[in-house]
């Protein structure tokens, strides 16, 4: 069974996380039974490993971790991949799959875009 895991920073304020209970709820409204969990990199949790754990203790053998992040930093580029490969090694069988940050997929780059327009009422020039 595949899946999904949100991965991001962290942050103090509680408030911060909200839109990353907005995207999961968004995923579960089009795939109910999609097993999609939040995971932190710090300040927050479920951490990351937390996670996974709970994932797999759900059956999931394959797990795709979204990096709700603009951009490719050491963040995506060295601590996700060690986490997940800590992770593998945790629970052998397991496979992990990292996309993309967000930030860097062009529908995603497109509908920012949009919204700058829209805002600035060039909403035409959008489109």
């Amino acid at each position: 069974m595949k899946g999904i895991i949100l991965f991001g920073h962290g942050a103090r304020n509680a408030e911060w996380a909200e839109p990353f209970h907005r995207i999961r709820a968004a995923i579960l409204a089009r795939d109910p039974g999609l097993p999609v969990e939040l995971g932190f990199l710090e300040l927050m949790r479920p951490t990351f490993a937390e996670a996974v754990d709970g994932l797999t203790a759900r059956g999931v053998t394959e797990i795709v971790v979204v990096p709700v992040f603009m951009a490719a930093g050491s963040h995506v580029k060295k601590d996700l991949p060690q986490m997940a490969a800590d992770a593998m090694a945790r629970h052998p069988g397991l496979a992990i799959e990292l996309a993309a940050p967000v930030g860097e997929v062009p529908a995603v780059i497109d509908a920012m875009a949009c919204h700058a327009l829209d805002i600035t009422g060039n909403a035409v020039a959008a489109r």
